[in-house]
């Protein structure tokens, strides 16, 4: 028999406030049953819950995690569902890279003006204060 979780339990365990779960429910992407009112989680919202926040830490919308859990449950194979988590995860890796690229160039430039104001106090005699 699978383990069950109350919202509280599955809350704790994975380091999450219930309104968090709560959302996913209300957003379709966990499905939990009901014991009267009170919410029960299987294992497999569990597992669902791990991968959602996984997603989310890496940057996925909801739309693509919505989409690439109810694969999972179309394609037991998991063949259409790993086909599209290499597309995603491609698309994720070059808007990071593209993200780091702008940022280097903003860090550069933010040392360069740093830099510059560092100079013209000097150069009045200025005291600089340290950073």
């Amino acid at each position: 028999m699978d383990k069950i979780y109350s919202i509280t339990d599955l809350a704790r365990e994975l380091g999450v406030t219930q309104r968090t779960i709560r959302f996913y429910e209300d957003q379709g992407l966990i499905a939990p049953q009901r014991a009267g009112t009170t919410r029960v989680y299987s294992h497999r919202d569990r597992a669902r819950m791990i991968l959602i926040l996984r997603g989310k830490r890496l940057g996925f919308s909801l739309k693509d995690i919505k989409e690439f859990l109810d694969l999972y449950a179309v394609d037991t194979t998991q063949v259409e569902q790993l086909q599209l988590l290499v597309v995603k995860v491609a698309d994720r890796m070059r808007m990071l890279e593209d993200q780091r690229r702008a940022l280097e160039e903003t860090l550069h430039e933010l040392k360069d003006m740093r830099q510059a104001a560092i100079d013209a106090l000097q150069a009045k005699g200025a005291a600089i204060e340290p950073a």
